[in-house]
């Protein structure tokens, strides 16, 4: 570890804190309407598509419009993949897209999660990648936003018992937030590099007098959007580690700074629309200090290195257990502390992204974007997704405070009471039921394991990790596993579907319950959610739902695999 290393995750953090409110405050005037700059745009839309945005809908209308959209635009996706050799802007003459590839790609680029089990400059015709893929990449994001701002307002209204409206919150998401933010991101990449074009791929002779193919394309208005958005799909299959992709240092940090910008900007929002900006601050300390320990604990692993490289029988201090650390799939221009960086980002966000391969990261750090995805998204977590998410434990928490007390729990005025807690309970235990149940299942079952490319708890590694990220519509990869079959493009498909949908209908139902409540003045046994009290209560409940759902299966993965690592055992 260097004081260089540590400055520059120290300037990462002071950016997020600094956009928080100005974000915010312009997310704020997005989602209650006031913002107006692309008004004659936005009614067009309206009328063309028969949408009334004066309409305030009940939850079921609010999700029922949700689902729809999804099923549609995943439908239209598929036929376009699956119809990709007869489509436009295909110079490289890529055939159709197969079946269960097609399925898969669609459900993932839905769902937002982005995960991809093919290489993309070798698979996807520009037309897929523009019109569907990056389609996808501002519709998923923007519909993730929309759902987190219904339970904001469900939470902050007043016996109204409406949300908003869907399909207005998603247009508006995507004209005033996604739209602008990609345009300046992909303006900015292209200054420093990314490339922006439409010409076929390009051979050339290498210095050895070898032949190579370099692949062509419009990557830069991709990357913005991927990487604002917390979508991840790489336009090409090194995703954040190719040059194309991400040529310099600036790139570099303009990537993983948009990778968790408007998440932290949204936390600041709903503080404002709550009208308490204090617990705003309090959701944000939260999210910063799980943030912030998975940084230091990936950074520390993969600077101390491998002690089996270390010279035998010579005792050695940490630091010189590997010189310079793990450099192993590390992107050499970025070094260590940005890779540890990024994954730690990537994972807090539901994005994907990478510069460097997790899958070569020792065993504590590969264990850091495991642990990032099974806390549920609540680390920031993806636009609007990791807002909803971490709301979500607060609820749990202030429930919990209130079993502590003896009293009926508050929060900002409202009775948490039995169907809330259902609910919120059904969305904390979907998640793990779908990663643990596949993960046991392609633990034994021969198509699951003859995905791995590691033995021992490397190889449970590779399997627990694709489920995680699937199912926390993240996208990354350990990048060890071969998903291009039919058992792992089924099931991963499947598992991008639950993670996504079958989580956020319950919490549009206590966003719903909420809205109907009538708000109570605080009394004594109201507990308060501005105190550095309320966010210890909040991290340890984040950590502790975590630790006991997966602590089992981490410790016969990447935990055992770090003791073995220290006998000299590699997998």
């Amino acid at each position: 570890m260097t004081i260089n290393g540590w400055l520059q995750i120290g300037f990462y953090g002071l950016c997020l804190l600094l956009v928080a409110k100005p974000l915010g405050l312009y997310l704020v005037r997005v989602y209650d309407g006031s913002m107006r700059w692309l008004g004659p745009v936005e009614r067009l839309i309206y009328r063309v598509s028969g949408i009334d945005p004066a309409e305030d809908q009940h939850w079921t209308r609010y999700a029922g419009g949700m689902l729809l959209f999804s099923v549609v635009s995943m439908l239209f996706t598929y036929l376009a993949l699956r119809l990709q050799h007869i489509l436009p802007l295909n110079p490289q003459q890529f055939p159709a897209v197969a079946d269960r590839q097609a399925f898969e790609t669609a459900a993932s680029f839905t769902t937002n999660t982005n995960w991809q089990s093919y290489s993309g400059e070798t698979t996807m015709s520009y037309f897929s990648q523009m019109t569907q893929l990056a389609f996808h990449n501002f519709i998923s994001a923007a519909v993730g936003v929309a759902c987190a701002v219904g339970l904001v307002r469900g939470i902050a209204r007043k016996s109204a018992g409406r949300l908003g409206n869907f399909w207005a919150d998603t247009v508006r998401g995507t004209l005033y937030v996604f739209l602008p933010v990609s345009l300046i991101g992909a303006l900015l990449l292209v200054q420093q590099g990314v490339i922006q074009n439409f010409r076929p791929y390009v051979e050339v002779t290498t210095l050895e007098g070898a032949k190579q193919v370099l692949a062509m394309g419009p990557a830069a208005s991709q990357v913005a959007i991927k990487q604002f958005g917390s979508n991840g799909g790489g336009f090409f299959n090194m995703n954040s580690a190719h040059p194309f992709e991400n040529p310099t240092p600036w790139s570099n940090f303009i990537e993983m700074f948009a990778l968790l910008a408007i998440a932290s900007g949204l936390i600041w929002m709903f503080g404002d629309m709550v009208k308490k900006r204090a617990h705003g601050w309090a959701v944000w300390a939260a999210s910063f200090i799980i943030f912030a320990g998975g940084v230091a604990t990936a950074y520390w692993s993969e600077a101390r290195g491998n002690p089996i490289h270390a010279e035998r029988g010579i005792d050695v201090v940490a630091s010189e257990v590997q010189p310079g650390g793990n450099m192993e799939g590390k992107e050499v221009r970025y070094g260590i502390a940005n890779s540890a960086l990024w994954a730690t980002a990537t994972t807090a966000a539901s994005n994907g992204s990478v510069n460097a391969m997790h899958d070569s990261f020792t065993p504590l750090a590969g264990l850091v974007p495991i642990v990032n995805m099974q806390l549920g998204e609540v680390v920031f977590g993806g636009v609007g997704a990791g807002l909803y998410g971490i709301l979500m434990m607060v609820l749990l928490t202030v429930f919990i405070a209130g079993l502590m007390v003896g009293r009926t729990p508050e929060y900002l005025g409202k009775r948490i009471q039995a169907r809330e807690v259902q609910m919120v309970m059904l969305y904390v235990l979907v998640f793990p039921a779908a990663i643990l149940t596949l993960t046991a299942i392609s633990s034994v079952l021969a198509p699951g394991l003859a995905g791995r490319n590691n033995a021992g708890p490397h190889g449970l590694s590779e399997i627990l990790y694709a489920f995680t990220s699937t199912a926390a519509n993240n996208g990354s990869a350990f990048a060890g596993i071969t998903g291009t079959t039919y058992y792992y493009n089924t099931l991963l498909g499947l598992n991008m579907l639950i993670g996504r949908f079958a989580m956020i209908v319950p919490m549009l139902a206590v966003a719903g319950f909420l809205a109907e409540k009538k708000v109570a003045p605080e009394s004594a046994g109201t507990f308060p959610v501005t105190t550095p009290l309320f966010v210890v209560l909040l991290v340890s409940v984040i950590l502790i739902v975590g630790a006991l759902t997966f602590f089992p299966v981490l410790s016969l993965g990447p935990i055992v695999e770090h003791l073995l690592m220290g006998a000299g055992r590699l997998f």
